[in-house]
């Protein structure tokens, strides 16, 4: 099984010592250190886009071996950067230094590789989205290849995903809730609240845990994998139930990369409708845009499909990378608010106590929403055209290749150490009520999308 890194000692630190001993914590520290730097730079004119440094499209071996030669030393420093930092969390929490620092060489060169190829001029086409292939390489080399013991100690999963999802605030300010609409919105939340309590309710009704039912929840409602991490630390899940969770999430986003394209295709929906059907109803942010875009690359075409590729993407990206990723957050506040209070009340018959309520509560989501206003702030006097123009490419942009590499990090550590075998123990309870919420958010997708908002989503604007 998975060996996803927890905090869970059954230690609790004390006083102020909480936050200097917990990955919650350092999360939020690391990922607001980069946010202010990167505004500090903004403001001075420049941007840390030297050191986020991140592979450009390509298209022949050549062109890629040329980028690599030119920008090698900037790897390098983000390398030794990524190092010097995390090696920092690492001591403070208790783990070894030395053991970390080869590991994460190791995981950092295969993710720099991982990056590349989801940057070829082709990647679109064989679905070569970097959080997937992660995924994909890290089952391949653990369940196939093997790798020695001590390689595990740079596997730090739940760290990874933690601070990616506090830069993910950073990425997702207030204000493009606002410039999203309340469509999008509407859409969205209707479509994360009625999937998680589907399947929820499905894997209680089968018998399931709350916690597995709970993290099962997530990665159909919101952002996949990286929402069944979430709520599996925040309620303190078994360390079998995310691999389950997130099995069954690429199993389908999969599945639903090729299948969505294929029957929008089939019944003729403009790009910007079938744009908000997939971000309705994919599972994973990657295999949501990989279809959006091949999609989108059908407008104009001789089949007819109304619309421009821009609507596709656009109306994608307003569902589900603004509307429904916004959740995690809620999603992992409410359920860790549930499960202390309700759920563990009930199980040892006890009372509750504030302070446990507050030492269980997932930190980072602190991270994710105060990184989302400090980049509302920081751009609430621009408008749409601004952001796009001035703010996204010196600020935004680099923060988020530093959000792709650490959910890269993530993606490839749970790879590593998740065992196929060792999941199918799990039996087929989890694969039915994930597969009942799978049949809900699909057909809800489209009543919204089509039938409901069609016609705004027909003719939305991007520009």
């Amino acid at each position: 099984m998975t060996t996803i890194q927890t905090e869970t000692t059954g230690v609790k630190p004390s006083g102020w010592q909480e936050f200097w001993s917990k990955e919650d914590w350092w999360a939020v520290w690391l990922g607001l250190g980069i946010v202010i730097v990167a505004y500090a730079f903004y403001i001075s004119g420049s941007s840390i886009s030297w050191i986020a440094v991140s592979p450009a499209k390509w298209s022949t071996l050549s062109q890629l071996a040329a980028q690599f030669s030119k920008n090698g030393i900037r790897y390098v420093a983000l390398l030794s950067a990524f190092l010097v930092l995390f090696t920092i969390v690492i001591s403070f929490i208790g783990q070894k230094p030395k053991a970390f620092i080869l590991s994460f060489i190791f995981i950092f060169i295969i993710s720099t590789v991982i990056y590349a190829a989801g940057n070829w001029d082709q990647a679109n086409k064989y679905n070569l989205e970097p959080p997937l292939v992660a995924l994909a390489l890290g089952l391949f080399i653990s369940n196939v290849i093997g790798l020695p013991r001590w390689l595990d100690a740079g596997f730090r999963v739940e760290f990874y995903i933690k601070l990616g999802i506090v830069l993910l605030g950073a990425t997702l300010p207030f204000t493009l809730i606002i410039w999203a609409g309340p469509v999008a919105i509407l859409q969205a939340s209707i479509v994360s609240l009625v999937t998680f309590l589907v399947i929820f309710f499905a894997a209680r009704k089968l018998g399931l845990d709350h916690r597995l039912a709970a993290v099962l929840g997530a990665g159909g409602a919101v952002c996949g994998v990286s929402a069944s991490i979430a709520v599996a630390g925040a309620v303190r899940a078994k360390k079998e139930h995310p691999p389950i969770a997130i099995s069954l999430v690429v199993f389908y986003a999969i599945i639903l990369i090729f299948l969505l394209p294929l029957v929008a295709r089939a019944i003729h929906l403009p790009t910007g409708v079938a744009g908000a059907w997939i971000g309705t109803s994919e599972f994973a942010d990657a295999a949501g845009l990989a279809a959006a875009q091949s999609y989108g690359g059908l407008a104009g075409s001789h089949l007819g499909i109304a619309g421009t590729a821009e609507q596709a993407l656009a109306s994608y990206t307003l569902i589900k990378v603004i509307g429904r990723d916004i959740w995690i957050g809620i999603w992992s506040l409410v359920l860790a608010l549930i499960a202390v209070t309700v759920w563990e009340r009930s199980e040892t018959n006890s009372k509750v106590e504030v302070g446990q309520v507050w030492w269980r509560f997932p930190k980072f989501v602190i991270g994710f929403l105060v990184a989302s206003v400090l980049t509302t702030l920081i751009i609430h006097a621009h408008s749409l055209a601004d952001y796009n123009k001035l703010v996204k490419p010196s600020l935004i942009l680099p923060i988020t290749a530093l959000r792709t590499w650490v959910f890269t990090f993530s993606f490839l550590s749970i790879g590593l150490t998740t065992r196929f075998r060792e999941l199918a123990a799990a039996g087929i309870k989890p694969f039915a009520a994930f597969t009942f919420g799978v049949i809900v958010n699909v057909a809800l997708g489209y009543f919204l999308s089509v039938v409901v908002f069609g016609h705004y989503w027909a003719s939305i604007v991007t520009h």
